[in-house]
């Protein structure tokens, strides 16, 4: 069974029953989610193939709770902000010791991953929202940095791009 998404400048996207994309570039995901979050009737693991994927999961997620609403772009850049905030938070009076163990420990692990999914959702929203190819985005500004900071000027350096000689 296929059904399909509209992305922001309209054109269609087709998903297969496990929420991959049928077409296009892929990132390996993989979601796990509750019964009924994306209208099945018990647990099923999605195999989500690329962002695109995860993205209409998110935004049939928010749709069957009539939030879209709320997601103004102003209001979601606001949210990501919020938890990145809380992502800090956790780091709050810990020496780099502690922040390091943060990932070993059951709880902290927990934790970091809450947040930093939380900061993933809103990006996807912002991204979904402003028409921004999340992927191709992240390619161009790798090739950005590569010609601010060559490796023959950068390498091991913590200097600014405007700073290296």
């Amino acid at each position: 069974m296929n059904s399909a998404s509209r992305e922001p400048h309209g054109r269609w996207n087709t998903f297969n029953r496990q929420g991959s994309r049928v077409t296009g570039n892929s990132v390996k995901l993989s979601l796990l989610l509750p019964a009924g979050i994306i209208g099945t009737n018990c647990s099923e693991k999605l195999e989500m193939s690329d962002l695109s994927a995860l993205t209409a999961a998110l935004l049939e997620f928010r749709d069957a709770r009539d939030w879209r609403q709320f997601h103004t772009l102003r209001n979601l850049i606001t949210s990501l902000n919020l938890e990145a905030a809380e992502l800090l938070e956790l780091t709050q009076w810990k020496n780099d010791v502690e922040i390091e163990a943060l990932a070993s420990d059951p709880q902290g692990a927990e934790a970091l991953r809450d947040e930093c999914a939380d900061i993933l959702l809103y990006l996807l929203l912002i991204a979904d929202t402003a028409g921004i190819d999340l992927v191709e985005a992240a390619r161009a500004k790798l090739e950005k940095n590569a010609v601010k900071y060559p490796v023959e000027k950068a390498y091991g350096s913590r200097a600014k791009y405007t700073e290296l000689a």
